[in-house]
């Protein structure tokens, strides 16, 4: 994902004051240890979570108030035409246990 200049702080506020609803919701989804970093240099953001074997994050895009969010989120972010963050995978090129 990538944040738009200047709007680091911004970023940071809206996610320290995250809505109890969000919060459950991707709970609810199996989402667990979920942590964002931001790369200052690019304005890029990492996002890293576990998932639960059970997991329902497909379901997540389709929650009302995971759409609010990303209303939210909009001006402050890369987005598709649905104000959905813009994603890009990356290739792994490393792991260890």
């Amino acid at each position: 994902m990538h944040l738009k200049k200047g709007n680091e702080a911004e970023y940071r506020r809206r996610h320290d004051e995250i809505w109890p609803e969000l919060s459950a919701a991707l709970h609810d989804a199996g989402i667990r240890d979920y942590s964002i970093f931001l790369d200052e240099e690019t304005g890029n953001l990492f996002a890293v979570l576990r998932l639960t074997p059970d997991n329902t994050r497909e379901v997540l895009p389709g929650l009302p108030v995971m759409r609010r969010w990303w209303d939210y989120m909009a001006d402050l972010m890369d987005v598709d035409s649905t104000n959905k963050p813009i994603e890009r995978a990356l290739k792994p090129v490393f792991h260890m246990d």
